[in-house]
């Protein structure tokens, strides 16, 4: 697909190196020459010095025959008339990153009545994430699929616990919890395992499960966290604000760190039934003083990379049970996860799932299949959801009797109000929404996964 990136900063450039991957003619706009020299230099594309508002620019970067313009800039209006023009302008298909929190309640006028198609808030996405593995405090991290009914879940098999050494076929009788192993990291590895693959200590599993099995699982191999009630945050950008508004309507208490002071006044203003404190969250004596030892959970949301993981290896050392923490930098996440700190969170990478979610859907038709689609294990795995739509060659035989490629697997059927966690005996069925786990990329159609 040709597809036109306006505004190369951190996320545009992840989108710029994502796209490229997946094989699209990719051409990037940037106002600064050297950024676009930089781009050009370092991946398959085609650049333009330019500016997104003047239609000269996007003439020259060919925006007529642009399937999917992604406008990207720092500002919010420029990137939402960047897309009304490209439309105007014949692009097929606009989308569109809008970050102020004064925008999200027109989010629906604006798809549909100023046409832009799809509309990407970084900071909202995230703190969604965060609020999840908060409701799952004994998971990594925790996807969801077809509206919340079915999850998929990151956990760590500790050394010496029930897991390790475990045959996975024995799983139902040793432990009594109905869930599938689906994927399996262990050290650079990613396996999809058949029911054979015996489990080890450090390895990091991905199941499917119905929401009460992930914790039912941890009870029985006694690792169990209780519900998160307390929460430290330190930093007050745009996560802090959705986040604060999502974990107060759930109950939770929250107190929040920010050192600029218009910020904290604002926040304080937004949610007075949260504790705002200006400060510089870095401050231990600040940080004691606010009890960070007996919170529940701390999340590091500064603007600073290295900051937030030093914040994060405090608290831990403190002894609080949940920490996330933001890292925007690949290199910084890697490090991350070899000093202990699971639970990592990255706006740019969200952003760059949910378009790519998108540009698959529009690559394989425009009634697409793809609802959802998530990129796990350092972009190694992939858990992509699909909606059988119409009669296919898979439908109704049951899965024992399927040939599949290799590298993919069904990890959960969702049938209506149903949840089943696929055994050889079950078939699918049209209207079902259907959850593959696989080590292969640039899947657009779940015929993908069978043999032909």
């Amino acid at each position: 697909m040709n597809i036109l990136i306006v505004g190369c900063g951190k996320a545009g450039s992840l989108l710029t190196q994502t796209l490229c991957n997946e094989g699209h003619n990719v051409t990037i706009m940037d106002i600064d020459s050297e950024v676009v020299t930089d781009m050009v230099d370092n991946y398959d594309v085609q650049g333009i010095c330019g500016n997104g508002l003047i239609l000269n620019d996007l003439l020259e970067a060919d925006v007529e025959h642009t399937h999917i313009i992604v406008a990207m800039t720092e500002s919010d209006e420029v990137n939402i008339m960047c897309c009304l023009m490209a439309r105007k302008s014949k692009a097929r298909h606009s989308i569109a990153r809008v970050r102020n929190p004064a925008y999200a309640d027109q989010m629906v006028f604006m798809r549909e009545e100023l046409g832009v198609s799809m509309m990407v808030n970084p900071e909202f996405h995230t703190a969604n994430e965060i609020a999840r593995m908060l409701r799952y405090p004994n998971a990594i991290h925790v996807e969801t699929f077809a509206k919340g009914r079915l999850d998929l879940a990151e956990i760590r098999v500790a050394p010496d616990s029930i897991l390790d050494g475990l045959v996975l076929y024995t799983i139902p009788k040793k432990i009594k919890v109905h869930l599938l192993v689906c994927a399996v990291e262990r050290g650079d590895e990613v396996i999809i395992p058949d029911g054979n693959f015996v489990l080890r200590g450090g390895d990091r599993i991905y199941i499917t499960s119905p929401h009460s099995e992930i914790g039912n699982l941890h009870r029985q191999i006694g690792e169990f966290r209780s519900r998160v009630k307390s929460v430290l945050i330190i930093g007050g950008g745009r996560i802090t604000y959705y986040l604060t508004n999502q974990l107060l309507e759930l109950g939770i208490s929250v107190r929040i760190i920010e050192i600029d002071e218009e910020r904290a006044e604002r926040l304080s203003e937004y949610f007075p039934k949260a504790s705002v404190i200006r400060g510089d969250g870095t401050d231990q004596d600040l940080l004691l003083e606010q009890g960070i030892e007996n919170v529940d959970a701390c999340i590091c949301l500064t603007g600073i990379d290295e900051e937030n993981i030093i914040l994060s290896l405090y608290a831990k050392k403190m002894g609080v049970e949940k920490i996330v923490t933001k890292i925007n930098r690949s290199s910084l996440r890697m490090i991350s996860d070899s000093v202990g700190l699971e639970n990592i969170i990255s706006p740019k990478t969200t952003t760059a799932d949910l378009i790519l979610q998108y540009v698959r859907a529009k690559q394989n038709a425009e009634d697409s299949n793809i609802i959802t689609l998530y990129r796990l294990a350092e972009e190694r795995l992939e858990a992509i959801e699909f909606i059988i739509r119409e009669q296919a060659r898979y439908v109704g035989i049951p899965l024992k009797e399927l040939r599949m490629n290799s590298g993919f697997l069904i990890a959960g059927i969702i049938r209506g109000s149903k949840r089943i966690i696929p055994s050889g005996l079950d078939m699918l069925k049209i209207n079902d929404s259907v959850v593959v786990v696989t080590t292969k990329s640039k899947i657009t159609s779940l015929d993908d996964i069978f043999e032909n």
